[in-house]
């Protein structure tokens, strides 16, 4: 009797991998050992740095364009653990005479990762929604809360000069903010000093009706993330894409069955029914879709938002990006 082939996964404690990090979903033909890590940039960094996992968590961003590039020894599976709207992820300084999105051009705007995910996706909004002229931007590269120094191996630039400077060591975009040296700042971590400080705000207050709007529009939960496993092993085992694939497919049912059992409710929200119901109409039965097919229309929005902004001269076909899935539809 052939044994399960062993693997470890590096994703976060997320409600949709649950069932697979407690073994209540097993892929089938494999013995998975699920490391529930916090930070995605930890992760990121320890599969691109010291392949450290056979599957993990990606930044989409990161993956696509060093694919693209073919200089990254993974592929990826349509499988999107993390999604976020953004547009509740834009601050700015109060002093700054930044009014609405069109205000935002020839500012000092601050990023945590010029490459990061979140920052792909709110400048793609912000040029396609509002109108802002990107390349007039001056952009502020550093840590949010805490200072980071460059990390040249995970730091991928531009293909064309942009106007973008580091901070000064020791620094902090959220202190710059809170202090008027640079103008805004957007990105994936929520700045301190917009609950502690006195100079910062949100672009948008109502961000929630806008994301909701866009939703309605676009069809787009932008996707932050996707799961990767090393090529070396995919070319060995290709059937693992389509077992893993399955079984989070079956994480996700389960979680969504958990957190729908009206006895006792699963977590802290107090209107946590009228928040499902409400996302229910928004957006169907299934508010976070796997496969290449459900997200095509997103995926290529995002591979275009990547061309625009200097990381890549072309995309490369979303099915050479992605594991072709068969024998598993939804």
């Amino acid at each position: 009797m052939t044994r399960p082939l062993q693997l470890t996964m590096a994703c976060g404690p997320y409600d949709r991998m649950e069932a697979l990090a407690q073994g209540l979903v097993q892929p089938e033909g494999i013995d998975l050992r699920y490391l529930a890590i916090q930070s995605p940039p930890e992760i990121f960094a320890r599969m691109i740095k010291t392949r450290s996992f056979d599957i993990a968590e990606m930044s989409l961003a990161h993956y696509c364009i060093m694919r693209s590039r073919g200089e990254f020894p993974f592929v990826a599976l349509p499988i999107f653990p993390s999604r976020v709207f953004r547009h509740g992820y834009i601050y700015v300084n109060k002093n700054a005479g930044i009014r609405e999105a069109r205000d935002l051009a020839g500012k000092r705007v601050g990023v945590q990762e010029y490459r990061q995910t979140a920052g792909v996706w709110i400048r793609g909004i912000l040029q396609h929604e509002y109108g802002v002229d990107l390349q007039s931007i001056i952009w502020l590269e550093g840590g949010v809360n805490e200072a980071r120094g460059p990390d040249h191996e995970m730091d991928l630039r531009p293909t064309r000069p942009i106007k973008l400077e580091l901070i000064a060591e020791g620094r902090t975009l959220n202190d710059m903010l809170e202090a008027g040296e640079i103008d805004a700042y957007f990105g994936a971590r929520r700045p301190a000093a917009l609950d502690k400080g006195k100079n910062v705000a949100r672009l948008f207050p109502d961000y929630r009706a806008r994301e909701k709007d866009f939703y309605q529009r676009t069809g787009f939960h932008p996707i932050m993330h996707t799961l990767v496993m090393r090529e070396d092993l995919y070319q060995e085992h290709p059937w693992i894409a389509e077992s893993l694939y399955k079984a989070a497919n079956e994480s996700k049912a389960h979680a969504l069955k958990q957190m729908r059992f009206s006895g006792a409710q699963r977590w802290m929200l107090p209107w946590l029914f009228d928040e499902i119901a409400e996302m229910d109409a928004l957006m169907g039965p299934d508010p976070w879709p796997y496969g290449v097919v459900a997200n095509e229309k997103i995926l290529n929005a995002f591979r275009g938002y990547l061309v625009e902004q200097a990381f890549l001269e072309r995309a490369l076909p979303i099915e050479e990006l992605f594991a072709p899935i068969v024998g598993w539809t939804e």
